[in-house]
């Protein structure tokens, strides 16, 4: 069992991208997606992954996480049977201090829609943050890629 603590913040400029040391595309469902037990299907390159996260804490910055790497094939197939609603997004990886900040841009119907995410060791960690970094809104379910497939950016 392993616990995330996490960060997420709205992104205001593209500057990110020339300070990114890597990018990756994404494409993402879920089986489940009730608050509290969220089951996601996630490609990344030609990698699969099946995750299950727990119920935030009431902060929105910690839950349980539980992640394990499966053929990109089987990958495939559960996409074919998940909820209604696809994320696409480019993930793009950024230094900042001692963190790493991942940037998801993501296409489709959250078009125009960029976050950025940063995986913590306790919830008062000191971060630095970047000029391109916007408003915090950790916790705010609304930015949450299991609501996004059902409400998605663009129809806000």
């Amino acid at each position: 069992m392993s616990i995330e603590i996490e960060r997420k913040f709205l992104v205001t400029s593209e500057d990110f991208k020339s300070e990114a040391y890597k990018s990756t595309r994404i494409r993402q469902g879920y089986l489940s997606s009730v608050p509290g037990r969220t089951v996601r299907v996630r490609i990344k390159e030609e990698k699969g992954f099946l995750t299950i996260k727990g119920e935030s804490n009431d902060s929105g910055t910690t839950r349980f996480e539980w992640e394990k790497e499966i053929p990109v094939e089987e990958a495939n197939d559960l996409l074919k049977i998940c909820e209604p609603g696809l994320i696409d997004k480019t993930r793009f990886e950024v230094k900042s201090g001692n963190h790493i900040f991942e940037v998801d841009e993501f296409y489709c119907e959250n078009l125009g829609l960029v976050v950025a995410e940063i995986e913590l060791s306790n919830e008062n960690e000191i971060i630095v943050r970047p000029s391109w970094l916007g408003k915090e809104v950790t916790g705010d379910a609304r930015y949450y890629n299991s609501a996004l497939v059902k409400l998605p950016f663009t129809k806000w």
